[in-house]
């Protein structure tokens, strides 16, 4: 992987439903995940919305589930989604009740395919200790995998009081940042080990220790890898709103990708009023393709524009081709082989117009202000031809068309 550094070495952990197995940690690559917002106990929508993750390019979909309900409602979404044809593995988001859902379902436990335990509040004391063996047993029994997954908004109450008593009798102690990333990582640890000792395999565990700031998720990921070959899952627990959101995300998860830290990414960000769950699937496979850790889908090159691009043709032109690019993947997914990586140029003015459309497989130079009104097309490095008029556009699009017609290599 181009300037990665080497990867952290990891357990595999298969994921399944029938057939589809999604596999996180090992040599395999970073997986996406994202997670419903629908309420669960709704099962049309839910199966509708995991749907569109799904086609958004989420490899896993977490769904909430937090009551009677819900639960009931799993084998449903479970059921939906097949007849539609996506096999998606649905994991299971349990909190307070999990060891009695679980029990009390077993086909909701059936047909999840993972199951997420926050081990910070499954209770306090001997009940903690037997609800938290309760969900692990159902796990083993039904061989599912388990997300250990530590928040530091619901950490264990028993273990931050222990430990900010051994931290006062500290010679020099550590700072409340210090003690809050310790705890998060010995949590986590230490209830991998418990899973391990009721009967869970390493290969079956994911861990997760999930913060709302960029240095804290650095730091405590770094000590995660340094310390086990736990699968890991990252992400900001509470990342935020627009920009904001996906600023914080790509700062915290590019280092830690950049070192090797991390097998499966979820950007959990805020939608906007009205907004598409699935633009969190979006930035975080637009992460991993910035870093080239993996391709999605053709990447668009295209220039911000300044007082020679006075028109505002081009930056519409990047938006309709961006957008075209992204709607004809599912289907040149299942047709051709490595259409993901290859780039388009959409520039616009003469000053690095050629220049960065012939470095693109494809790419055409738009006339800035004053140009002449014509549109060099270059295909790998070789002006091709010249669009003039008023479907530039369409014309444009037909050419990459043919291109990924005649370069990629069909599926057989």
């Amino acid at each position: 992987m181009k300037g990665i550094t080497q990867r952290h070495r990891t357990h595999t952990v298969d994921i399944s439903w029938g057939d589809h197995h999604v596999y996180i940690g090992g040599h395999h690559p970073v997986v996406v995940q994202s997670m419903t917002n629908t309420d669960t106990a709704d099962a049309i929508a839910t199966a509708i919305q995991v749907k569109e993750l799904t086609q958004a390019g989420s490899e896993l979909v977490r769904i909430t589930v937090n009551s009677p309900e819900a639960a009931a409602a799993v084998p449903e979404i479970r059921e939906q989604l097949d007849k539609m044809g996506i096999h998606t593995p649905l994991v299971g988001d349990f909190h307070f009740n999990g060891h009695k859902l679980l029990l009390q379902y077993p086909d909701c436990a059936k047909a999840l395919s993972k199951y997420r335990i926050n081990p910070g509040n499954v209770g306090g004391g001997k009940r903690r200790e037997d609800n938290f063996a309760q969900m692990i047993e159902v796990a083993c029994q039904h061989d599912k995998p388990v997300r250990i997954g530590v928040n530091w908004g619901s950490l264990d109450h028993d273990l931050m009081a222990k430990m900010m008593d051994e931290n006062r009798a500290r010679a020099e102690p550590w700072s409340s940042d210090e003690l809050m990333r310790a705890a998060l990582v010995r949590s986590a640890l230490e209830n991998a080990q418990r899973a391990i000792a009721l009967g869970l395999p390493e290969n079956r565990i994911v861990i997760s220790c999930k913060v709302s700031m960029v240095q804290d998720l650095i730091a405590v990921y770094r000590e995660l890898a340094a310390t086990s070959h736990f699968a890991l899952h990252l992400g900001l627990t509470e990342a935020g709103m627009g920009s904001k959101g996906i600023v914080a995300s790509t700062a915290a998860l590019s280092v830690l990708l950049q070192e090797g830290i991390g097998d499966t990414i979820r950007i959990s960000l805020t939608p906007e009023p009205g907004g598409s769950r699935s633009k969190e699937v979006i930035v975080a496979q637009e992460i991993l393709q910035a870093l080239e850790l993996r391709a999605f889908t053709p990447t668009v090159i295209s220039c911000p524009g300044c007082g020679r691009t006075s028109s505002t043709f081009f930056q519409e032109l990047a938006d309709d081709i961006q957008s075209w690019l992204r709607d004809q993947m599912p289907i040149w997914r299942q047709q051709y082989s490595g259409v993901e990586d290859m780039k388009v140029a959409v520039m616009g003015c003469v000053v690095n117009g050629p220049g960065e459309s012939r470095h693109a497989n494809i790419g055409i130079s738009l006339p800035g202000t004053g140009e002449v009104p014509s549109a060099p097309v270059f295909v790998d490095g070789e002006r091709t031809v010249t669009l003039k008029g008023e479907t530039i556009a369409k014309d444009f699009q037909a050419i990459v068309q043919q291109y990924v017609k005649e370069r990629y290599k069909k599926h057989e």
